[in-house]
């Protein structure tokens, strides 16, 4: 027996329905099952209107992935790679500058927790939170707060 081909309207809801996604992501992943006779955006339209698609929900959704593992930098970097619209992301922004040290604080004693000893070390731990889109600002912080001898950020204002 033939297998029954899934709508695209369907598996856009499918795909909703195990997390959010980005109007840019959606459309990309349902174009591959789109017939000659089908809208896309059309159907990206009506998801939207409908609120199953969001681009605020996605952000927030994003941002409580990865703000644990990540910087301000690279999560920024990531809403602008799915196509979210700058005035989302500023808000996103300014929810995320408030609290970066800390988190940047948390990723740095869950790889490292203790200080580096020389230069070389120093580098490496620079580096690594760098990488992972920290400001120079927060990891300042962490660095001088460590060098105090605290185990966290709250007396560094």
């Amino acid at each position: 027996m033939a297998k029954l081909q899934m709508s695209l309207k369907a598996r856009a809801l499918k795909y909703l329905s195990m997390r959010e996604h980005s109007r840019m992501e959606l459309g990309r992943k349902l174009a591959r099952y789109a017939q000659d006779d089908d809208d896309v955006e059309g159907l990206l339209d009506w998801l939207e209107a409908s609120k199953f698609l969001s681009a605020a929900r996605f952000s927030e959704s994003l941002v409580h992935r990865r703000a644990a593992r990540f910087g301000n930098s690279r999560i920024l970097s990531e809403l602008g790679s799915h196509g979210i619209a700058a005035e989302v992301v500023e808000e996103v922004k300014e929810q995320l500058v408030q609290d970066e040290a800390t988190r940047a604080f948390e990723v740095w004693q869950r790889k490292f927790g203790t200080p580096a000893e020389d230069a070389a070390g120093h580098a490496k731990q620079l580096r690594f939170l760098l990488q992972r889109g920290f400001s120079q600002t927060s990891i300042q912080k962490i660095f001088r707060a460590v060098k105090a001898g605290r185990n966290t950020l709250e007396d560094d204002e």
